[in-house]
């Protein structure tokens, strides 16, 4: 992105809110100064960077999920670099676009290669620096640990793991050739792995006690494509015997891999075996340091059983998330990487992933503009993160997954929704994990989308002006600049019998009586803010911009509308 475009985004930004109040941004301040205070300074300066925080968490109850961060709920308003970001001088460009989107945290990969370029001989500069850089820019950070696998491939693995496949080998097709994947069921390339990962847990234990870093992720796009299975001797061996006892227990079947899963067995198979090798990984890294910890997938499509040899076979897909709680109970949750552009096709996978044993997160969606109105159902189902991929300024573009250019338009569809969440984040994180949520984007066909909560019905449609009604014939009026754009959602929380939060953007929202019910009224809709935890009022809003739905557009607006009915009672 243009160095113009981007002081134009940020000028031009949806609104502002306040960002996390920590002594993270004053840290690095305070050590700048601590040399001009002299020794006794600088030691303060040091202890206060090296204040501990309580350790993140997650926390799951009656089937909610909650990160809990700085002892308090949390939501993941995030952006993910690109894969090459994950060195000083790229990295640099990620945070006047992460400022511009208003996120406030980061997803940044470190590479085995980076961390152990010589067998035993480990270097964590920019580990150190990814650190200071967040720190000093006032952002949590997602750490992705590119190892054995990273979009199924090894090429983050150090020269002397790719280039030893006697000692590292990899995964055998149906023929006895040799795949690129690494085979889970190498115990050298596990250990060799896992011994590094653990030196980098070590060092965020030992570097990092006010948790800067919030969660890790070990592996990334876990499976293989192509290739199902790994059909070596070894693969060949396992696969005959019967599926693992916790397994069966799990799924209430037994026998040999074939007889329980018929055509898919070589896919139930090899997740098994990758996500017990994942667990392995991540068992050892929280036994130093207890951080959540997710796998990301490779989604194939929303086919009920996709084909064994067109997905990332043994990856957390949701069919096989069952075998993933099975195989890896130190894996908190598994999350979908989307960017399949079909709407419905993504409604699909937020249902997928969010369920009462998983928390939802996005942990990458594809940048183009059309993606950023998901952040709303996601939200609304209680999710606890959400991050497009590609927010940095190095140039680089994956279309056609995402964005042609992450140009000013594209980013202010997500800086919107973001400053709308993240003037009331911890307030939402809150309520969202004790009360009933619900959220929608616009359909690729426009449709109203709709949900009861409480006594309410309450109806999302798109593409309206604030002002008067689509079938109007008495007035002309040109359709709204935004009508055949694929933009607009909402988020909707249930405060009370009577009470409902609403926030979204491009989105017409209307309340009526559920159940045929006529005596219902909404008795005041207030525009405003959370300030120590408690509602206050801005402004109230009525007359029009009551009388056709209450219309978010184009600014971070929160409201809170009050519902009641007549009383029925003589006077």
């Amino acid at each position: 992105m243009a160095s113009g475009c981007m002081a134009d985004a940020r000028e031009e930004a949806v609104g502002t809110f306040v960002t996390m109040k920590t002594f993270l941004k004053a840290a690095p301040l305070a050590l700048a100064l601590g040399s001009a205070l002299g020794v006794d300074g600088a030691a303060a300066a040091a202890a206060a960077a090296e204040k501990t925080t309580p350790l993140p968490r997650l926390e799951t109850r009656d089937g909610r999920h909650s990160l809990i961060v700085d002892g308090e709920p949390f939501v993941m308003l995030a952006g993910q670099v690109n894969n090459s970001s994950n060195y000083a001088e790229p990295l640099k460009t990620a945070w006047p676009v992460l400022d511009a989107m208003h996120a406030n945290t980061v997803e940044v990969p470190i590479a085995w290669e980076q961390v152990e370029p010589a067998e035993g001989q480990y270097n964590f500069a920019f580990l150190q620096e990814l650190l200071d850089q967040a720190r000093a820019h006032d952002k949590r950070v997602v750490l992705l640990w590119f190892g054995t696998w990273k979009n199924t491939s090894p090429a983050y693995t150090p020269a002397w793991v790719k280039l030893d496949n006697g000692r590292f080998p990899r995964m055998k097709d149906s023929q006895g050739k040799d795949h690129v994947v690494l085979s889970a069921h190498s115990a050298n390339t596990m250990a060799a792995d896992r011994r590094a990962f653990v030196k980098v847990m070590e060092y965020l234990r030992d570097h990092d006690r006010q948790n800067t870093v919030i969660m890790v992720q070990p592996e990334n796009e876990t499976g293989s494509y192509t290739v199902p299975r790994d059909f070596s001797a070894e693969g060949n061996r396992l696969f005959a015997q019967a599926i693992p006892a916790s397994l069966a227990g799990r799924l209430g079947k037994s026998g040999t891999w074939e007889q329980v899963f018929g055509k898919q067995a070589p896919r139930a198979f090899n997740t098994w075996y990758v996500a017990s090798y994942v667990n392995a990984v991540a068992e050892a890294g929280k036994a130093v340091k207890p951080l959540p910890m997710y796998v990301n997938a490779s989604l194939a499509g929303p086919s009920n059983v996709p084909d064994p040899t067109g997905v990332a076979s043994g990856g957390p897909q949701w069919d096989v998330l069952d075998i993933w709680k099975a195989a890896a109970p130190s894996i908190d949750f598994a999350a979908p990487d989307i960017y399949d552009r079909v709407s419905a096709n993504i409604v699909q996978y937020l249902d997928k992933y969010a369920r009462p044993d998983n928390a939802l997160m996005v942990p990458e969606i594809g940048n183009a503009k059309e993606f950023a109105r998901f952040f709303w159902p996601t939200i609304g189902r209680g999710g606890i993160g959400f991050s497009p991929f590609g927010t940095d300024d190095t140039g680089y573009y994956n279309y056609p997954l995402g964005a042609k250019a992450f140009d000013k338009e594209t980013l202010a569809a997500f800086a919107l929704p973001y400053a709308a969440v993240g003037s009331i984040m911890r307030d939402w994180a809150r309520i969202a994990a004790t009360r009933p949520t619900w959220g929608a984007a616009k359909p690729d066909d426009g449709t109203d989308q709709a949900t009861t909560l409480g006594a309410w019905k309450i109806t999302a449609s798109w593409g309206q002006w604030q002002f008067g009604m689509k079938d109007w014939t008495w007035i002309k009026a040109e359709p709204a600049a935004w009508s055949n754009e694929p933009v607009g959602g909402l988020a909707v929380a249930q405060l009370s019998d009577t009470e409902y939060l609403v926030m979204g953007d491009h989105v017409r929202v209307t309340f009526s009586a559920a159940n045929g019910r006529s005596d219902g009224t909404i008795v005041s809709v207030e525009e405003g803010t959370f300030k120590d935890g408690k509602w206050a009022m801005t402004r109230v809003w009525n007359g029009d911009q009551t009388d056709y739905g209450f219309n978010l557009i184009d600014r971070p607006q929160v409201l809170k509308v009050t519902t009641g009915f007549h009383s029925q009672r003589q006077h």
